[in-house]
């Protein structure tokens, strides 16, 4: 059951009373531990790619190519994400990720099956993704959602960060192998704790997930324009902007470290800022300013400004990626109780599809122009989309379907 804390009426709760829930507690830890399992399998693939072939593009869609095939699960199963027995589906998934970790470090796989394993997982970690969002507007009332979530991003932030650094520290000591085995060690205790903390939620209505659900239910959220702009928002800026991050080794060499740090700290700081100290109503009033603030300071790049100056406009923009917070707890607010976890699922699968393809875009670009042209020219898209979908994000509303299947 949740905290009482938690359940105080108009009352923005800390991050301390969330962790005394424990179900939201075994929800946040099985998380970390699962972007720890992912970080560092993604490490251990980019090295072992670049170590046989020697291919920047190889290495790149080895670390992140997983994201390309999040939309395949947004776009078939999601519906599982509102099953009737979500708990299950959770530790089924983690069992699933438990299983890819391990076959990873097998030795002597060949790379062609390494990669396929990488987008069938990325499959499966989608609907993951719907099932553990869709628990967690279940586990904490709607005044606790947008700290929960808040929480989750600093800490997998966070997480990322330490989770390179370490995967760097051990391939000093470690074969690329011994990584995959941490991770997966990393993947068996998200199941473990996962197991042991959620609970299952019977009340939920009887479901069929299946792809006609999942395709009923995002051609209604797709086909009402507020959820449509909303979603727009929620992927496409951000998308572009880590195009832009992506181009910091060739734009800043090996300074290109300072620009990564500063955009993770900036980004640390504006969901720590935005889902803790802002109240509701002023999250509402912040969602445009963020969503401008996170492009804005990269059209300075145009001047092509020394490293420090970078940093800092890095810093500053970087802080706007807490705009995710107000608008998906908009998305919340608007969707029916039924399908949340589905909605929630596409919303991340599409916001990291979109980051994928911001950063293919951007390495494209820059081979035809030049890094500095192409990161302005994608910070002024990305301020021209702000600004062309305010008017439809002002008016974003959701007619409540009347039964799962809308």
């Amino acid at each position: 059951m949740a905290s009482p804390d938690l359940n105080t009426p108009d009352h923005t709760p800390g991050y301390r009373a969330l962790l005394r829930n424990r179900e939201f507690a075994g929800l946040y830890a099985g998380f970390t531990l699962t972007v720890a399992a992912s970080t560092l399998s993604g490490f251990a693939l980019g090295t072992l790619v670049d170590r046989s072939t020697g291919s920047p593009f190889l290495t790149a869609v080895s670390m992140y190519g997983a994201t390309f095939a999040t939309v395949l699960g947004a776009t078939t199963l999601m519906s599982v994400a509102d099953g009737s027995r979500p708990r299950r589906t959770l530790v089924a998934l983690q069992a699933v990720a438990l299983a890819g970790a391990c076959a990873q470090a097998v030795p002597g796989m060949p790379l062609a099956a390494r990669f396929a394993l990488l987008l069938l997982l990325g499959f499966f970690q989608s609907l993951n993704t719907g099932t553990r969002m869709g628990l967690l507007a279940e586990a904490v009332p709607a005044s606790a959602y947008v700290p929960a979530r808040s929480l989750m991003n600093i800490t997998a932030g966070g997480t990322s960060v330490l989770g390179f650094a370490l995967g760097a520290l051990l391939l000093r000591h470690l074969t690329p192998q011994g990584l995959f085995v941490a991770a997966a060690a990393l993947t068996a205790a998200a199941l473990a704790v996962t197991a042991a903390t959620v609970r299952e939620r019977s009340i939920r209505p009887p479901r069929r997930p299946g792809l006609r659900e999942t395709w009923t239910t995002n051609a209604a959220l797709l086909s009402r324009t507020g959820p449509r702009a909303l979603l727009l928002n929620l992927w496409v800026p951000n998308g572009l902007i880590v195009g832009c991050e992506a181009l910091f080794i060739p734009y800043a060499g090996e300074n290109a470290g300072v620009l990564l740090a500063a955009a993770s700290g900036g980004m640390l700081l504006g969901d720590l800022t935005v889902g803790r100290l802002l109240s509701a109503a002023w999250r509402r009033r912040c969602a445009f300013p963020l969503r401008l603030l996170l492009a804005a300071p990269y059209l300075l790049f145009a001047l092509r400004p020394p490293t420090p100056v970078a940093a800092v406009a890095v810093f500053v923009a970087s802080a706007g990626f807490a705009a995710t917070l107000p608008l998906q707890e908009r998305l919340l607010a608007l969707t029916p109780e039924q399908v949340r976890g589905q909605v929630q699922g596409v919303e991340s699968a599409g916001r990291m599809t979109w980051q994928g393809i911001g950063a293919a875009v951007a390495g494209a670009t820059a081979q035809v122009f030049s890094p500095t042209v192409t990161i302005t020219g994608l910070a002024a898209v990305s301020v021209c989309v702000t600004l062309a979908s305010r008017p439809y994000v002002n008016r974003a509303c959701w007619v409540a379907p009347t039964s799962p299947r809308g």
